[in-house]
């Protein structure tokens, strides 16, 4: 097997394992019953506090460390995807 290949396996089970952990880690706070609420979104008060409640500290704060490790995942599919194109550009056999 080429070192290039088991290196990236390695790297992807590694990635997948992170993302795993993630969302084990989460806490949904998901019940079956419940039903869809409004969110508030500026979620500051007049006392400069932020409200749990509202949708920034809901994403930031609750979700921060699943969408960190989101946007690492999508930001090395995306350097992926560009060192891909650039092989083939390399070994283009076109006349």
């Amino acid at each position: 097997m080429n070192k290039k290949i088991a290196v990236g396996v390695g790297v992807a089970a590694a990635l997948l394992a992170v993302f795993a952990l993630g969302v084990m880690a989460t806490d949904w706070s998901y019940l079956p019953n419940d039903s869809p609420e409004s969110i508030d979104f500026s979620g500051i008060d007049d006392a400069g506090n932020i409200n749990p409640d509202s949708l920034n500290y809901a994403l930031f704060e609750t979700y921060g460390p699943l969408l960190l490790i989101l946007a690492v995942l999508m930001f090395g599919a995306m350097i992926g995807g560009v060192c891909l194109a650039r092989e083939e550009s390399e070994h283009d056999d076109t006349d």
